[in-house]
C-alpha cells in the first residue's frame, strides 16, 4: 500500500525514482523524463507514492498511474 504525502519524510528525501508499468514500455526515453520531472515537482499530488527507508534518508518512489499521466498532460 503506498505512502500518503509526508511533509517530514519529503524534506529528508535524497533520491527519487519512478516506477513504471510494462504498458508503458514503448514510451521515448524523453518522454518518460519529461513526465517524471513533473511527477516529482508535485509529489503531494502522486496517485502512488512511497518512500523507502536508506541509511542517508529516503527515496521517494511514484508509480505511474494514468490519472497521474492525465493530470500532468494537462501541465
Amino acid at each position: 500500500m503506498p505512502n500518503a504525502f509526508d511533509s517530514y519524510r519529503e524534506a529528508l528525501v535524497v533520491e527519487h525514482h519512478t516506477a513504471w508499468p510494462d504498458d508503458y514500455d514503448d514510451w521515448a526515453r524523453a518522454d518518460k523524463a519529461r513526465v517524471e520531472t513533473l511527477l516529482h515537482a508535485s509529489p503531494a499530488d502522486a496517485s502512488e507514492l512511497d518512500y523507502v527507508r536508506q541509511h542517508t534518508g529516503f527515496a521517494r518512489v511514484i508509480t505511474v498511474t494514468p490519472a497521474d499521466l492525465e493530470r500532468v498532460s494537462v501541465a
